[in-house]
């Protein structure tokens, strides 16, 4: 944990440079979900309101060519910032040299500037990819820019890349300070006690395509979870191991062994699906039946966990204490095979003495679908990180806030 917080620093009067995490989706110049946004803004304003002047940085996508910049660049995001914080926000369509440097010196106590995308640095230069591979003189050089850092970026916090970890290093080493922001000390405190210190019952949530993107996930929460619920795709290949029929599943042959280990480490702490809705095809077209037990006809995939399912698995949350959601329980993307996450969603929602968390894109979506997104203790803004969180690895975004 960084010892640390923004509200520990001195801000006013200083350059304070902020790693933000601004990687939302764009569309033909319109930004769409803007959670990662409006999970800034309460960091932003405390260092504009303080006297602060703010110097934010964030990655937008993958640059692997001069074709990916126009798609790519950080404007439409400084405008949805200015709407949604209702504070004016200085666009700088660079990201080194004079042009940023004679910004950064014109600002005044108070005022906001966002620089344009920091993997506009993976191209067009000698060292490779000096953005996302850490290149110390470009971190150095972007801490040249400013008097304290702020990380508030969970979202790229398993990443060592120059805008975070390598800031950070040369801040540090100039004696400088270097702290945590509202929202990254806010996912510390929830996905980290839900990881290291949970309240009992404490009940596992997961869904998604692959058991290898949850394996460590998995096999660090066995010895914390009193349940784990296993749905979406990944449940086929648990299902596969116990000698059932999955018929035209999706599943991983390969780790069909390891989910057998899995099994047996965890007893009965892993509950799976025990109906399923199934079609002969992924398609909002295809007919779609309920399967009375487990076991699935050889022409036909599940697609959604069936109703029994979802009364199995409300029974399981009711009385938790803390659960941590991350994964959907079938083809979410299509309507007719959404509803077994969107019944998980309102379990959680109903939960109201529960410490509750929600990371990936799926899930949250499921809560703001259903309005329960204000019910939801905490909504992680990070996909990668928050996975490498629960799986109790060190990420070195945190790790270089660090006071060491």
């Amino acid at each position: 944990m960084a010892k640390l917080i923004v509200s520990d620093v001195d801000v006013k009067d200083k350059k304070v440079l902020m790693r933000v995490d601004f990687n939302v989706p764009i569309k033909d110049g319109v930004v769409g979900d803007t959670n990662r946004i409006v999970g800034a803004i309460p960091t932003i304003k405390y260092v504009s309101e303080h006297g602060g002047k703010v110097i934010l940085l964030s990655h937008l996508g993958r640059i692997k060519s001069d074709e990916d910049k126009k798609a790519l660049s950080l404007k439409p995001v400084a405008e949805k910032l200015s709407e949604l914080s209702g504070m004016p926000v200085k666009f700088v369509p660079t990201n080194e040299g004079k042009e940023l440097e004679d910004a950064i010196s014109e600002l005044n106590d108070g005022d906001i500037l966002l620089m344009e995308n920091t993997r506009f640095q993976d191209i067009d230069n000698d060292f490779g990819k000096r953005e996302s591979k850490n290149d110390p003189k470009l971190g150095e050089y972007w801490a040249s820019l400013g008097d304290v850092f702020i990380n508030d970026a969970f979202g790229t916090a398993h990443r060592s890349h120059a805008s975070n970890v390598g800031i950070s290093s040369a801040m540090k080493s100039n004696g400088k300070p270097v702290a945590a922001g509202f929202l990254m000390e806010k996912e510390i405190k929830f996905l980290g006690n839900a990881v290291d210190n949970p309240v009992h019952p404490f009940v596992t949530v997961l869904g998604g395509a692959k058991v290898s993107d949850k394996i460590g996930v998995i096999e660090n929460l066995i010895p914390k979870s009193d349940h784990i619920l296993i749905g979406g795709g990944m449940a086929y290949t648990f299902l596969a191991a116990q000698g059932h029929k999955i018929g035209k599943s999706l599943f991983e042959e390969d780790k069909v062994e390891l989910a057998k280990d899995l099994l047996q480490k965890a007893g009965d702490k892993i509950v799976l699906p025990v109906d399923h809705i199934v079609a002969k095809e992924f398609s909002n077209d295809a007919e779609a039946t309920t399967t009375d037990g487990v076991d699935i006809p050889d022409d036909e995939m599940a697609l959604d966990i069936g109703p029994k399912t979802v009364a199995l698995f409300k029974d399981k949350l009711q009385g938790a204490k803390t659960v941590v959601w991350n994964g959907p329980m079938g083809a979410f993307e299509r309507s007719k095979f959404a509803e077994g996450t969107l019944e998980v969603g309102r379990a959680m929602g109903s939960l109201s003495d529960a410490i509750t968390i929600i990371g990936g894109g799926d899930s949250t979506a499921a809560a703001k679908s259903l309005g329960i997104a204000d019910k939801i203790t905490h909504i992680s803004t990070g996909g990668g990180a928050s996975l490498e969180y629960l799986e109790g690895k060190v990420l070195p975004g945190i790790d270089s806030i660090s006071d060491k």
